[in-house]
């Protein structure tokens, strides 16, 4: 089954999304990100990326309670729809495939 096409950067925020487990917004999917990669990552380009993946169906959002600490404004809550589910699957299928092409390269 062939999904639509995960860019790389793309994956990462699916997969700290995924991660969080349905509590995720912009900036705790980037905290997510910057704690597992060692990088700076721009907030800009995660909500740029979500907005993506939201369109592809691999996300969804919905708007949370306005807080005191807001300002009274709402978070966009973010939660891996199944179809990113699919697709993260996928893409580990594939890439666990070239890890092991490696591994037998390294035994050769």
């Amino acid at each position: 089954m062939s999904v639509e096409r995960l860019g790389g950067f793309e994956e990462l925020v699916l997969l700290a999304t995924a991660s969080l487990n349905g509590d995720g917004y912009g900036v705790t999917i980037q905290e997510q990100l910057e704690s597992e990669s060692g990088q700076i990552i721009s907030v800009g380009a995660v909500y740029a990326a979500l907005d993506r993946l939201e369109r592809k169906g691999y996300v969804r959002s919905r708007l949370a309670g306005a807080t005191r600490e807001r300002g009274g404004r709402r978070k966009r809550m973010y939660r891996v729809a199944a179809s990113g589910l699919r697709a993260l699957k996928q893409m580990q299928s594939i890439r666990l495939g070239f890890y092991t092409a490696i591994e037998s390269l390294e035994a050769t």
